[in-house]
Protein backbone atom coordinates (compact mmCIF):
# COMPACT_ATOMS: atom_id res chain seq x y z
CA UNK A 1 0.00 0.00 0.00
CA UNK A 2 1.43 3.30 -0.80
CA UNK A 3 0.84 6.53 1.75
CA UNK A 4 -1.51 7.80 -0.34
CA UNK A 5 -3.82 4.19 -0.27
CA UNK A 6 -3.75 0.99 -2.25
CA UNK A 7 -2.21 1.49 -5.74
CA UNK A 8 -4.85 0.96 -8.27
CA UNK A 9 -5.00 -2.66 -9.67
CA UNK A 10 -5.20 -2.36 -14.07
CA UNK A 11 -7.82 -4.49 -15.87
CA UNK A 12 -5.36 -7.03 -16.52
CA UNK A 13 -4.67 -8.10 -13.18
CA UNK A 14 -7.73 -7.44 -11.81
CA UNK A 15 -9.02 -10.66 -13.72
CA UNK A 16 -7.88 -14.06 -12.80
CA UNK A 17 -4.07 -13.73 -13.56
CA UNK A 18 -2.38 -15.90 -16.02
CA UNK A 19 -0.33 -18.99 -14.32
CA UNK A 20 3.13 -19.24 -15.85
CA UNK A 21 5.37 -22.32 -14.58
CA UNK A 22 9.01 -21.37 -16.26
CA UNK A 23 11.41 -24.60 -16.35
CA UNK A 24 15.37 -25.64 -17.25
CA UNK A 25 15.60 -29.06 -18.24
CA UNK A 26 18.79 -31.34 -18.31
CA UNK A 27 21.91 -30.08 -17.83
CA UNK A 28 22.01 -26.69 -18.56
CA UNK A 29 23.47 -24.33 -16.18
CA UNK A 30 22.57 -20.75 -17.28
CA UNK A 31 19.43 -19.53 -16.01
CA UNK A 32 19.70 -15.09 -16.04
CA UNK A 33 17.24 -15.22 -18.88
CA UNK A 34 14.97 -17.36 -17.37
CA UNK A 35 14.42 -15.33 -14.69
CA UNK A 36 14.53 -12.40 -16.68
CA UNK A 37 11.48 -13.66 -18.40
CA UNK A 38 10.24 -14.83 -15.07
CA UNK A 39 10.51 -11.52 -13.52
CA UNK A 40 8.35 -9.55 -16.86
CA UNK A 41 5.92 -11.80 -16.15
CA UNK A 42 5.03 -11.66 -13.44
CA UNK A 43 5.82 -7.57 -13.36
CA UNK A 44 3.14 -8.10 -16.26
CA UNK A 45 0.73 -9.32 -13.73
CA UNK A 46 1.25 -13.12 -14.18
CA UNK A 47 1.33 -16.05 -11.24
CA UNK A 48 4.86 -17.14 -12.23
CA UNK A 49 6.64 -20.28 -10.89
CA UNK A 50 9.84 -21.23 -11.62
CA UNK A 51 11.80 -24.38 -10.77
CA UNK A 52 15.16 -23.84 -10.73
CA UNK A 53 17.80 -25.57 -12.34
CA UNK A 54 18.93 -29.36 -13.36
CA UNK A 55 15.01 -30.12 -13.52
CA UNK A 56 13.95 -33.43 -15.73
CA UNK A 57 11.26 -33.28 -17.94
CA UNK A 58 9.14 -35.35 -15.71
CA UNK A 59 9.36 -33.45 -12.59
CA UNK A 60 8.26 -30.01 -14.62
CA UNK A 61 5.55 -32.00 -16.35
CA UNK A 62 4.40 -33.00 -13.07
CA UNK A 63 5.17 -29.60 -10.48
CA UNK A 64 3.50 -27.90 -13.80
CA UNK A 65 0.32 -30.14 -13.49
CA UNK A 66 0.04 -29.96 -9.56
CA UNK A 67 0.36 -26.18 -10.32
CA UNK A 68 -2.69 -25.88 -12.46
CA UNK A 69 -0.35 -23.83 -14.90
CA UNK A 70 -1.85 -21.86 -18.06
CA UNK A 71 1.38 -22.12 -19.80
CA UNK A 72 4.91 -24.29 -19.42
CA UNK A 73 7.82 -22.16 -20.25
CA UNK A 74 10.65 -23.97 -21.00
CA UNK A 75 14.30 -22.42 -21.30
CA UNK A 76 16.80 -24.43 -22.81
CA UNK A 77 20.48 -23.00 -23.79
CA UNK A 78 22.14 -26.33 -24.02
CA UNK A 79 21.15 -27.52 -27.41
CA UNK A 80 19.32 -30.31 -25.91
CA UNK A 81 15.87 -29.14 -27.13
CA UNK A 82 15.19 -31.66 -30.17
CA UNK A 83 15.64 -34.78 -27.20
CA UNK A 84 13.84 -32.83 -24.56
CA UNK A 85 10.56 -31.51 -25.73
CA UNK A 86 9.63 -34.32 -27.24
CA UNK A 87 9.53 -35.92 -23.80
CA UNK A 88 8.13 -32.90 -22.33
CA UNK A 89 5.23 -33.45 -24.69
CA UNK A 90 4.94 -36.84 -24.43
CA UNK A 91 4.32 -36.75 -20.48
CA UNK A 92 2.04 -33.72 -20.85
CA UNK A 93 -0.25 -36.20 -23.02
CA UNK A 94 0.16 -38.88 -21.06
CA UNK A 95 -1.25 -36.37 -17.30
CA UNK A 96 -4.05 -35.49 -20.12
CA UNK A 97 -2.81 -31.71 -19.84
CA UNK A 98 -3.80 -30.88 -23.48
CA UNK A 99 -5.19 -27.39 -21.86
CA UNK A 100 -1.88 -26.75 -20.83
CA UNK A 101 0.54 -24.39 -23.43
CA UNK A 102 4.07 -25.53 -24.10
CA UNK A 103 6.06 -22.79 -24.82
CA UNK A 104 9.84 -23.38 -25.99
CA UNK A 105 12.64 -20.18 -25.00
CA UNK A 106 15.82 -19.93 -25.45
CA UNK A 107 18.95 -20.41 -27.60
CA UNK A 108 17.20 -22.38 -30.57
CA UNK A 109 18.59 -22.58 -34.24
CA UNK A 110 15.78 -20.96 -36.33
CA UNK A 111 15.80 -24.46 -38.46
CA UNK A 112 14.73 -26.52 -35.74
CA UNK A 113 11.56 -23.92 -34.94
CA UNK A 114 8.75 -25.58 -37.39
CA UNK A 115 9.77 -28.76 -35.75
CA UNK A 116 9.17 -27.78 -32.52
CA UNK A 117 6.25 -26.52 -32.94
CA UNK A 118 5.25 -29.57 -34.97
CA UNK A 119 5.78 -31.67 -32.01
CA UNK A 120 3.24 -29.75 -30.08
CA UNK A 121 4.89 -26.37 -28.46
CA UNK A 122 2.66 -23.65 -28.81
CA UNK A 123 5.55 -21.21 -29.92
CA UNK A 124 8.90 -20.58 -29.50
CA UNK A 125 10.57 -17.81 -28.50
CA UNK A 126 13.96 -17.04 -29.17
CA UNK A 127 16.80 -15.49 -27.18
CA UNK A 128 16.41 -11.92 -28.43
CA UNK A 129 12.90 -11.62 -28.15
CA UNK A 130 12.37 -8.27 -25.84
CA UNK A 131 10.38 -9.02 -22.66
CA UNK A 132 7.47 -7.27 -22.79
CA UNK A 133 7.12 -8.87 -26.48
CA UNK A 134 7.17 -12.02 -24.57
CA UNK A 135 4.63 -10.67 -21.78
CA UNK A 136 2.08 -9.90 -24.78
CA UNK A 137 2.85 -13.19 -26.86
CA UNK A 138 2.16 -15.39 -23.77
CA UNK A 139 -1.13 -13.24 -23.36
CA UNK A 140 -2.19 -14.00 -27.19
CA UNK A 141 -1.53 -17.63 -26.42
CA UNK A 142 -3.82 -17.71 -23.57
CA UNK A 143 -6.72 -15.48 -25.04
CA UNK A 144 -6.50 -18.08 -28.41
CA UNK A 145 -7.05 -21.59 -26.45
CA UNK A 146 -10.47 -22.75 -26.46
CA UNK A 147 -13.83 -20.85 -24.53
CA UNK A 148 -14.20 -21.66 -20.97
CA UNK A 149 -10.34 -21.41 -20.09
CA UNK A 150 -8.34 -18.86 -18.65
Amino acid sequence: MSPSGPLPVSPERAADPIRVMIAKVGLDGHDRGAKVVARCLRDAGMDVVYTGLHRTPEEVVSAAVQEDVDVLGVSLLSGAHMTLIPRVVELMRAADAGDMLLVVGGVIPDEDVPALTRMGAADVILQDTPPDAIARRVRELVAARQPGKR
